[in-house]
C-alpha cells in the first residue's frame, strides 16, 4: 500500500534509540509519504525538529503534554512559540489534558492548553490535541477558541464527535480501533465524514492487532486502515489516500 501519512508518531522516543536510522529511513519504500512527529516537552520540541530537517517527509509537532508541564521553566509559552516558528513545524502539539496519569495537576493543565490553543490560533497552526478522561474540560476549551487540529486517538463517543465536527476539527484514529473490544472507536470511525479522519500510529505505543504489545511504527497502519476501511464500507487504500490528502490539508503540505 501507498500513500501512508501517519499524522501522529514519537520517533524521537527512547524505544527507536537503537535502530531509529534504520528504520525511519526505509519508511518511504514501505509506502510512508508524511510522518508529523509530535513533541511532548521542550526538550522533544528540539529533537522532533532535528527529525523534519534530517527527513524530508518527516514534520514536526511542537507543545507541551499535560504530563509534562511541571517540568518547565517560566518562559516556557515563549520557546514554545520560537520552535513554532520553524518552518518544518507544523502544529501545536501535542497538548490537551490528561486526567489519567497527572488528576492533580488538572487547573494548570487547563492553563497550558488554553494558552498553547491561543498561541496555534496566533500563528495560524493547527493544535494535536490529547484528552484522556477529559472529555467535558477538553470540548469546553475546544469550543469557547475553536482551533483548527484534530483530536489524536479519539477515544469519545458519537456524540462527542459530532461535536469535534461542529468545530470544525478532525479525528484521529489509530491502533486502538483494531483491539477485540474497539466498539466506540469503530462506531465513530463509521460516522466521520471522508474529510475529517485521520490515520495515525502515536508510535512506539498503540500498536495495531496482530502486533499488540510489540513496538508500533508507520509501516503498520494498513492494519488499522484495513480495519477503518471495513467500518466505512470501502477498501484500506482508499482510506490511506483520503487520510493522505486530509492530513495535507489541515497541516498546509503539498505532497
Amino acid at each position: 500500500m501507498n500513500n501512508i501519512f501517519d499524522s501522529h508518531a514519537h520517533y524521537d522516543s527512547s524505544a527507536f534509540d537503537d535502530d531509529r536510522k534504520e528504520l525511519v529511513s526505509a519508511l518511504p519504500s514501505q509506502g510512508v509519504c508524511g510522518v508529523i512527529n509530535c513533541a511532548s516537552d521542550l526538550e522533544s520540541c528540539a529533537t522532533s525538529l532535528a527529525l523534519a530537517e534530517e527527513y524530508s517527509f518527516i514534520y514536526a509537532a511542537c507543545g507541551v503534554h499535560p504530563e509534562e508541564i511541571e517540568k518547565c521553566g517560566k518562559d516556557w509559552l515563549e520557546k514554545v512559540k520560537a520552535y513554532c516558528k520553524h518552518k518544518k513545524c507544523v502544529a501545536v502539539g501535542e497538548i490537551g489534558l490528561d486526567y489519567h496519569y497527572v488528576p492533580e495537576t488538572r487547573e494548570q493543565q487547563m492553563d497550558f492548553f488554553e494558552k498553547q490553543i491561543i498561541l496555534a490560533n496566533e500563528l495560524d497552526l493547527p493544535v494535536i490535541v490529547h484528552d484522556r478522561e477529559a472529555h467535558e474540560d477538553t470540548m469546553n476549551i475546544l469550543k469557547k477558541h475553536r482551533p483548527k487540529g484534530v483530536l489524536h486517538c479519539f477515544s469519545g463517543s458519537v456524540e462527542m464527535a459530532n461535536e469535534v465536527l461542529k468545530i470544525g476539527m478532525y479525528i484521529g484514529l489509530g491502533g486502538a480501533a483494531t483491539f477485540k473490544n474497539a466498539r466506540k472507536p469503530l462506531e465513530v470511525a463509521a460516522m466521520i465524514p471522508d474529510d475529517r479522519l485521520l490515520i495515525e500510529t502515536d508510535c512506539p505505543y498503540m500498536t495495531p492487532v496482530p502486533f499488540r504489545g510489540h513496538r508500533n511504527d508507520s509501516s503498520l497502519i494498513p492494519y488499522t486502515a484495513e480495519v477503518l476501511a471495513a467500518a466505512r464500507n470501502t477498501d484500506a487504500q482508499s482510506i490511506l489516500n483520503q487520510t493522505r490528502d486530509n492530513a495535507n490539508t489541515l497541516f498546509n503540505i503539498l505532497l
